[in-house]
């Protein structure tokens, strides 16, 4: 196979490699220098550089990185692509490994408590139809639509 390279031996052991070059052996002490840790089960804040959003920030080789992901790679390692990672506290100061989660940003996304986490929790419409299979319109970008409140709008009974 002309132009193409075979890795040798398993996949695990080029994540190993890279993950070791992620991070210098200074990085260790240094990262948990700035995290006030406490028990297992409780929220250990990033007591360093917060961002304007509430998110620790930590320079990696150069680079500035969120606390809570380097905290997550320090412990459990990489990240798999196309995820992100969850604050299951939803203290976004949190660095506790415990309270990290890899997961998909709509996972993410709708665990919160943005208007898109608020409106994808709800079970009924404004005006109390439920959203079940047959009474719910799933628009082109997503949405829900109540069924019963469009069929109402077009026959002039709701404004």
């Amino acid at each position: 196979m002309k132009g193409r390279h075979r890795m040798s031996g398993p996949p695990h052991d080029i994540i190993k490699l890279r993950f070791t070059m992620l991070f210098h052996y200074n990085d260790f002490p240094r990262f948990w220098s700035k995290v006030a840790i406490g028990a297992p089960d409780e929220c250990w804040p990033w007591i360093a550089c917060i961002n304007k959003k509430g998110y620790g920030h930590f320079r990696l080789k150069g680079r500035l990185n969120r606390a809570h992901r380097v905290a997550y790679e320090l412990i459990t390692g990489l990240i798999p692509a196309g995820l992100t990672i969850d604050h299951l506290c939803r203290n976004r100061k949190c660095v506790n490994p415990q309270h990290l989660e890899a997961v998909t940003m709509k996972t993410n996304t709708l665990r919160g408590e943005s208007p898109a986490a608020l409106n994808a929790k709800k079970t009924h419409c404004k005006r109390g139809h439920p959203f079940d299979e047959a009474n719910t319109i799933i628009e082109l970008y997503g949405a829900r639509r109540c069924r019963e409140c469009h069929n109402q709008s077009r026959r002039g009974l709701t404004r």
